[in-house]
């Protein structure tokens, strides 16, 4: 395939050429385009979308300066200890950074991939069904526009997989460097996920190629349009299977964690018995209390000898009664307490993975099946009946497209919502007796939503996985003291079926157990659960 070569400076892409070339022609012969609404809409579309991708490298670019450490100052002049070990840290320096500003040029990306697949894919190819019996003006607007989308779903593409395959790299290496325990199964779980992403991403990057050569064909005109069509319609609906036998997968996941979840029960009736136990003895402890003030009662209006003894020691009696009283009362309230925040943590986790069950189902397995089928009628119809396109794949692909499109605004409205209360009201979320940050105001709180770049690091989940945590821990950590035995039993089987016991970690369950117990480890295994709640 050939490409027309300019005498001009700028180079610019097929995509954009085409529609002025095809402006020139027809002022040329007279002959205006059928609707020439329809080609300032398809030229809009591409326009935007080179505007808006030129915008996204830049931001990608700005957002990188800047974040090279400082070198100098104090450090200047002063030999290396080692210079492997400083060649190696400029190296891990250097791929961090690499991948930092791949994964911002990735996230700058996305929302106008989702504009690309939501809106314009699908309105391209109505308005190729249309073309099909249109002039040549439409159809090769029709394609001019295919192009620049199908480039716009590459160039997303193609970043997240080198930004997935940079992960899976990084993980693997700590994956080896922790052997065992929560920050082991963290790695392992994310260079096993990331490991698939590029696979997933690899595939799909091939997929948009072919896009791009078929409408490439379309626009050159070329004999073999209709291979290429064909050709692009059988590696959409492999990627569409993969990415949605893949989300059923995940959702099977999140299924089986939610009913191990359920099968710990209601903690309200687990530890009733627990509950009546303390109950029982606060009971018994306000009864010795009143017995002991009834007996210094009676020693204060005795009038025989050692009356002062007596009234002494009664009196000895009766505060320790108090004391032993006061003690079982705070041990209930703790215990019922305790409860409370358990069936809370586990309401959340069965609430997570339901939520993850809807989006996995409806946005892949559903979504990304409907646009596979979409690719097989296409290919079908290249096959068949030349470039004409087929009203049933517009259909299939406009439906799995809108499924997609709706996961995705939800997923992007929730996080955004995230991020405004995460400094809108840092205090919902803080840990108990922390001093949280102080509230930004609504204009910087809605401007911190709006970057959807970043991730949400003092949220729900952040609380959640806390909380979790101060349940299931040993008494050496702060907080944790005071957890009966009953409810820290519960909370580890709570973790189990989150999947993080000792088979993830590759421990014994007493070197696990000891890891719970262990302050050094807490941040690693806060970190561990608030996966292992979003993850299924």
């Amino acid at each position: 395939m050939s490409t027309p070569v300019h005498r001009t400076s700028t180079r610019q892409s097929a995509a954009v050429l085409t529609p002025a070339r095809q402006r020139r022609e027809g002022s040329r012969t007279g002959s205006p385009s059928r609707n020439p609404a329809e080609h300032a809409l398809l030229q809009l579309q591409s326009s935007a979308g080179n505007r808006a991708t030129t915008a996204a490298v830049q931001r990608a670019r700005g957002a990188d300066k800047g974040k090279a450490p400082e070198s100098g100052g104090a450090d200047k002049g002063k030999a290396p200890e080692s210079g492997g070990a400083s060649a190696g840290a400029k190296k891990k320096d250097y791929r961090d950074r690499i991948a930092g500003l791949l994964d911002r040029f990735k996230k700058n990306l996305e929302p106008i991939d989702t504009f690309i697949k939501g809106v314009q894919t699908p309105t391209n190819a109505g308005f190729t069904q249309q073309a099909a019996a249109a002039d040549e003006g439409l159809k090769h607007s029709t394609a001019a526009s295919g192009t620049s989308a199908a480039s716009g779903n590459l160039l997303t593409e193609a970043a997240g997989t080198v930004v997935n395959g940079m992960d899976a790299y990084k993980n693997m290496k700590d994956t080896r460097k922790h052997e065992s325990g929560a920050a082991h199964h963290t790695a392992k779980k994310k260079a096993k996920t990331k490991g698939v992403d590029t696979v997933v991403g690899a595939a799909g990057s091939g997929s948009y190629s072919a896009a791009i050569a078929k409408e490439v064909t379309k626009i050159q005109k070329a004999a073999d349009a209709a291979v290429a069509s064909e050709a692009s319609g059988v590696a959409s609906a492999s990627v569409g299977a993969i990415k949605g036998m893949r989300a059923a997968f995940r959702a099977g996941g999140a299924a089986r964690k939610y009913m191990k979840v359920k099968e710990l029960g209601d903690p309200h009736l687990v530890h009733a018995g627990s509950l009546a136990r303390l109950n029982e003895s606060r009971e018994q402890a306000g009864w010795a209390a009143a017995e002991a003030y009834v007996a210094l009662d009676t020693y204060w209006k005795h009038e025989g000898e050692g009356r002062l003894e007596l009234v002494s020691e009664a009196i000895d009696a009766a505060w320790e009664a108090m004391g032993e009283a006061r003690d079982a009362a705070e041990s209930l309230r703790r215990a019922e307490q305790d409860v409370e925040k358990l069936n809370t943590v586990q309401g959340y986790a069965k609430r997570k993975q339901l939520t993850k069950i809807g989006k996995e189902t409806v946005g892949g397995a559903v979504g990304e099946s409907t646009k596979a089928a979409a690719g097989v009628v296409t290919a079908v119809a290249a096959g068949t009946a030349g470039l004409a396109s087929n009203p049933v794949g517009w259909g299939l692909a406009g439906a799995g497209a809108g499924l997609v499109l709706g996961v995705t605004l939800y997923k992007a409205l929730r996080a955004a919502t995230k991020r405004y209360e995460e400094v809108r009201h840092p205090e919902r979320w803080a840990p108990e007796g922390g001093n949280p940050a102080e509230a930004a105001s609504r204009g910087e709180s809605l401007k911190h939503a709006l970057t959807f770049w970043k991730k949400v690091s003092k949220g729900e989940r952040q609380a959640m996985a806390r909380e979790i945590y101060t349940l299931a821990a040993g008494p050496d950590i702060p907080g944790s003291g005071s957890t009966t035995a009953e409810m820290r039993e519960s909370a580890r089987a709570l973790l189990i079926a989150l999947k993080s016991g000792p088979a993830q970690h590759k421990l014994e369950p007493e070197a696990w157990e000891g890891t719970l117990n262990d302050p050094a480890k807490s941040a690693g295994w806060i970190k561990e659960i608030a996966e292992q709640l979003a993850s299924g």
